[in-house]
């Protein structure tokens, strides 16, 4: 029997809120065509099967009755961290009103959760309409866990929960690139934080400043936090696809010989050894390596690095696995961490602000550790991060130099990580299969 075309009706998620940052909590109305999505998931790589499929479409009757009121639905707001940020600040731009909440928060517990704040970091509330909050949740420096406080019948209550303490369920999201990477996570509802992260794991491999394409795809399973029911945050994540320019670069995170996860290909090759060409949240690129006229001594001059623009503040991440050689001022480097790699190669991160703290020399680091915050000490003119690569005492272009990777997994281990990532490239898969039957 000829296998019939498949389609996939698959609108109802065009009836949800789609804004990432604030949405009203309250349900769906109304009648709607429910589509059941028939397609078979798939690991990249694997041929593809003919599939006997059937479109069945039912009307369905009222999901729920409109509210008396939607205007008094409260809203939650997962609101970032900006350098400089007070909780007065935070609360203006997500319209919250309430004294209360700012009275309790000025007790030792509630100024101890201010005081780490971080650039980056999600703020999440739940807002009522006459701007009292219900719900609040901090983060908390160094860590999963989040200091909460929370309107309950019987006054304001708080407490501190861990990462472990929270419910995780798993998200499933696609998105097309229009014009940049945070306008098309934002469109598909994907949080700032995953946003941030995908630019991190993919920057080994995509120049994000000048590889993207229009009509570029990502797909992304990661975690998201619940605490009794309401929005605490993003976990890890799981599985990630970008396809730029037509080349297909897939991830699914693994537990290694160290007991670390890290992210790996599907033929086993390891990216968290590689280098982060990006060791910042993604920002515009200032000055690129190579001769240029120094900005503050007027004269022509090798540049050994890439600056990025950044706001004071900003935290820099470690690019790869190392130990620290060298954390203090330097000359026009003014702060400067030197992190020591393997092979002889060395990463340098200049005009910091401050460090991290307890940042010392001889600390192990890992990829993706916090280890500063971008700054415009020594001979800046104004704050960035200068980035260099150096492969035995020599510079290199950070955005050229072919970075290392680590070494395959083969064998036993090999035939292990198959068979535990298998589910996590069966869910790319699906994502991948329902985009393109959207799309159609």
């Amino acid at each position: 029997m000829q296998a019939r075309k498949i389609r996939i009706l698959a609108e109802l998620t065009g009836l949800l809120p789609t804004g990432r940052k604030r949405w009203a909590v309250g349900g769906l109305v109304g009648t709607s065509l429910l589509g059941v999505v028939a397609a078979t998931a798939v690991p990249p790589g694997m041929p593809q099967t003919s599939i006997v499929t059937e479109s069945v479409v039912e009307r369905l009757g009222p999901i729920a009755s409109p509210p008396a009121d939607s205007t008094d639905l409260p809203f939650v707001f997962d609101e970032r961290v900006r350098p400089g940020d007070t909780i007065q600040a935070i609360f203006r731009r997500i319209g919250a009103n309430d004294q209360d909440v700012l009275d309790y928060l000025n007790q030792p517990a509630g100024l101890q959760a201010q005081k780490q704040l971080r650039a980056g970091r999600s703020v999440l509330a739940t807002v009522q309409a006459d701007g009292r909050i219900a719900l609040l949740s901090l983060p908390i420096a160094g860590g999963d866990a989040r200091y909460t406080v929370e309107r309950t019948a019987s006054g304001l209550e708080s407490g501190t929960r861990s990462a472990a303490s929270l419910d995780v369920n798993i998200e499933m999201r696609a998105g097309t690139i229009r014009q940049t990477l945070f306008g098309a996570t934002d469109a598909a509802g994907i949080p700032d934080s995953v946003a941030t992260k995908l630019a991190e794991i993919f920057g080994t491999e995509i120049d994000f400043s000048s590889d993207l394409r229009r009509g570029d795809h990502f797909s992304v399973v990661y975690e998201s936090l619940h605490d009794q029911g309401m929005p605490a945050g993003v976990g890890r994540i799981l599985a990630a696809e970008f396809i730029n320019d037509g080349k297909r670069h897939t991830v699914v995170l693994h537990r290694d010989e160290d007991g670390a996860d890290t992210y790996f290909t599907p033929d086993g090759r390891g990216l968290n050894q590689a280098f982060l060409r990006y060791p910042l949240e993604f920002s515009r690129i200032s000055s690129n390596f190579g001769g240029r006229m120094h900005p503050i001594h007027k004269r022509w001059k090798e540049h050994k690095g890439t600056d990025f623009a950044a706001q004071t503040g900003t935290p820099v991440k470690a690019a790869s696995n190392g130990v620290v050689e060298f954390a203090g001022g330097q000359s026009g480097y003014g702060n400067i961490v030197v992190i020591q790699h393997r092979d002889g190669y060395e990463s340098a991160y200049a005009h910091l602000n401050g460090f991290a703290q307890g940042l010392r020399k001889g600390q192990r680091i890992r990829q993706g550790d916090v280890i500063g915050y971008v700054g415009s000490t020594g001979w800046a003119t104004g704050a960035h991060l200068h980035f260099e690569i150096r492969v035995n005492g020599v510079a290199h272009d950070p955005m050229k130099i072919a970075l290392p990777t680590t070494k395959p997994l083969g064998g036993n281990a090999l035939a292990s990580f198959r068979r535990e990532t298998a589910p996590m490239l069966e869910r790319m898969a699906l994502l991948d299969r329902t985009t393109v039957a959207r799309a159609e």
